[in-house]
């Protein structure tokens, strides 16, 4: 057991019953606990497998590898419509995990199997995601930006467009994009300091 996630735990103020709960139940199937992203994560090997968190309106399991789940009961749940890898078991009570510890666990032993077998994820390219049209402007009309964008990871990159397409109107798209050409030029990703 990990000191971090005891103070985590400690500090809950909303799930902390379930979050416990869920703690001994993963624990029970042999992986490493850590504190990773500021919430329990564990892991198999040094791979992550399953990270527990709490949101205003429920607790949940995040598998990181949940699309590769065979999710035999329909109980994984993509969180956003961007999130290619990862999948949430949610709960709202402490007795949903009781009643689900068993199912719980299959899952949980799926997704170490799936870490053994060393299975990836295939992961849409950059250029599957939508680049906007005020962006590609920018792109064609401003060589620096173009060659630092291009020079970003693929993820930094696709950090952008997510952000970028994500504002409904065009004034905002701009706003948006004009504030994050700066950071784009210092090869930063969206959220770099």
């Amino acid at each position: 057991m990990n000191s971090k996630v005891d103070a985590f735990l400690d500090k809950a103020k909303k799930w902390q019953t379930e979050m416990k709960l869920l703690r001994e139940i993963v624990l029970d199937c042999n992986l490493t606990e850590n504190y990773k992203w500021m919430h329990p994560c564990y892991t198999y090997q040094g791979k992550n497998v399953v990270l527990i968190h709490g949101f205003k309106e429920y607790c949940a399991l995040l598998f990181h590898k949940g699309v590769l789940l065979q999710d035999t009961n329909g109980l994984l749940i993509q969180q956003t419509k961007n999130v290619q890898a990862a999948r949430q078991i949610r709960f709202t009570n402490l007795q949903q995990i009781i009643a689900l510890e068993s199912t719980i666990k299959t899952y949980i032993f799926e997704a170490i199997e799936i870490e053994k077998s060393g299975m990836e994820v295939p992961f849409k390219k950059t250029k599957e995601f939508n680049m906007p049209e005020e962006f590609q402007t920018v792109l064609e009309n401003n060589s620096e930006v173009k060659k630092a964008f291009e020079a970003l990871t693929s993820g930094r990159q696709r950090g952008y467009l997510l952000y970028f397409s994500q504002a409904k109107q065009s004034k905002t798209r701009i706003s948006r994009i004009e504030k994050c050409i700066p950071q784009i030029i210092e090869c930063k990703g969206l959220n770099d300091k």
